[in-house]
This record gives structure tokens, sequence and C-alpha cells, in this order.
């Protein structure tokens, strides 16, 4: 079997690459070798490269990442509840330094973006449930579930400040 091959970049030093038309041509770009692939007959083929992060950016891909962002923070969240359970279970100066950590701005607004991931994370997690059981596919009920998860989760996270504060 006779082996195909092209001529890549420019100048004096030209490297060689498969071809996938068939036809001896340069490659002009980098993403032209990214695109070459083989069949499981051996063919090549050009494969098209999937999409970048810097191609588009949407609300489905942000919430995406959010989800594993707010599952990675409520282990953090964890981390800290037990610190409150030892602290608790081992005396007055232990409970004492947490309860002072607890009350500083820092650990105010870490309670609240705790409280916030836990409600997000449990929202879009209600959503996967659905969506596990066949529902909600179809792209105008998606878009209406992310604004959902968004009101919910803004809704229940200053519901349950609203209830602790007072």
């Amino acid at each position: 079997m006779r082996r195909e091959t092209r001529h890549v970049g420019s100048g004096a030093s030209p490297r060689i690459a498969p071809a996938v038309t068939g036809v001896l041509s340069p490659m002009t770009d980098i993403r032209d070798a990214q695109m070459v692939g083989r069949t499981s007959d051996g063919r090549l083929v050009q494969r098209p490269l999937s999409g970048h992060l810097t191609v588009y950016i949407n609300l489905d891909m942000v919430m995406s990442v959010g989800h594993r962002v707010t599952g990675c923070a409520l282990a953090v969240g964890t981390i800290v509840m037990v610190w409150f359970l030892v602290a608790a279970a081992s005396g007055e100066a232990a409970y004492a330094t947490f309860s002072w950590w607890l009350r500083t701005p820092i650990g105010y607004l870490a309670l609240f973006g705790w409280t916030a991931a836990l409600w997000y994370h449990y929202c879009v997690g209600i959503r996967h449930l659905i969506w596990d059981t066949g529902r909600m596919y179809d792209l105008p009920t998606v878009d209406r579930s992310r604004l959902v998860i968004l009101g919910a989760t803004a809704v229940l996270t200053l519901l349950t400040w609203l209830i602790v504060i007072l």
C-alpha cells in the first residue's frame, strides 16, 4: 500500500504529513495536522476539532462547571463542619476559636457561599434526576430550567439566611 504525503509548513525545510484528500497540498495551519485521523480500516479522514472555550461560552457550560465547582465547595464546607463538631466536642476554648473565626466577615462570606453552593448543587441535581427519567430534553424546557435553577438558588439561599438571622 502506497502512503500519500503532503508537505507541511513553508520555507526551506518542509515536513511531511499524511494527506487527507489524496492531493499533495501544503498545510497552512497546525490545526490541519490536528484534524487528521484514521478510520477503523486505516483510511485517512479529516476530523473536526472540538469546540474550544475561546470560541464560545454559553450558560450551559458555565452551569456545568458551576455544578462541579459547587461540589468541591461542599467538600470544603464539610471539612469546616467537621471542624465545628470537633471544636464542640473538645471544649469551650476550641469552640470559642471556631466561633470567633465563623463570626469574622470571611467566616460569614464562607457560610453564605457554602449555603449558595449547597442550594445550587441541590437544584442542579434535581434537574439531573429529572433528565435521568428522559424528561425535559427539549430546548425550551432546558432554557427555562436554567432560569428556574438560578432563581431557586437565590431564593432558597436568601430564605435560609432570613430564617437563620431572624
